[in-house]
């Protein structure tokens, strides 16, 4: 099946079947899709945190605005990216793509350098804006890879994220909360959403060619 099929076959699931959980081979190829997902400058600015217990995916329903489907889901992705830019996350990746390379270390000194000036003189309400902007790219791949494997997703900004960063202990990470993507098996039963059509803007109103 092909991507375009992929993505007309998926919509945001609003009831899940709970008995259903997501292999963890397939999981793994979710997670994998999103670990590869291009980032600003290449730092993957973001982390994701999977939740498949319980009494934890419980607790965040209420964080969630109620929403069951936060509990119902088989897993919960948790996308959260670095509160701001320092020297030290800038230096790591790229003294790890130099070794992994075989490179030498300070090779992309003048670009970093850039990067440094650029960034550490925002606010890091400015750095986190950008930094939750790489978040949503990952965000998107997860949801297309979801639907290549047949397992539905609900994407979700709906929740208090000073909240769950405190019950998931993010801040003392370096990371805020972002975004939340259950993933699991519609419940074709009880999703009012399930046999609704899809409707989009048409190619005409929604692309522009400029030749």
């Amino acid at each position: 099946m092909s991507l375009i099929e992929d993505l007309t076959w998926r919509y945001a699931t609003k009831k899940y079947d709970a008995t259903k959980k997501v292999s963890a081979e397939d999981l793994a190829k979710i997670l994998e899709a999103t670990r590869l997902a291009p980032t600003s400058s290449g730092l993957q600015q973001y982390r994701i945190f999977v939740v498949s217990n319980q009494e934890l995916k419980d607790k965040i329903v209420p964080i969630a605005a109620g929403q069951q489907i936060v509990a119902d889901a088989s897993h919960l992705l948790v996308f959260a990216a670095w509160d701001r830019y320092t020297a030290e996350r800038i230096d790591h990746i790229y003294d790890k793509t130099t070794d992994e390379r075989g490179l030498e270390r300070g090779r992309f000194g003048s670009y970093t350098d850039r990067l440094k000036l650029l960034y550490l003189e925002q606010t890091a309400e400015e750095n986190f804006v950008h930094t939750a902007k790489q978040a949503y790219i990952g965000f998107g791949l997860a949801i297309a890879q979801a639907a290549e494997l047949k397992i539905d997703s609900t994407p979700m900004e709906g929740f208090n994220n000073e909240e769950l960063d405190e019950l998931l202990q993010l801040g003392e990470q370096g990371l805020k909360s972002v975004l939340l993507l259950p993933i699991g098996y519609r419940d074709e039963t009880n999703d009012w959403l399930v046999h609704m059509k899809k409707v989009r803007n048409s190619t005409e109103e929604f692309v522009t060619f400029l030749s």
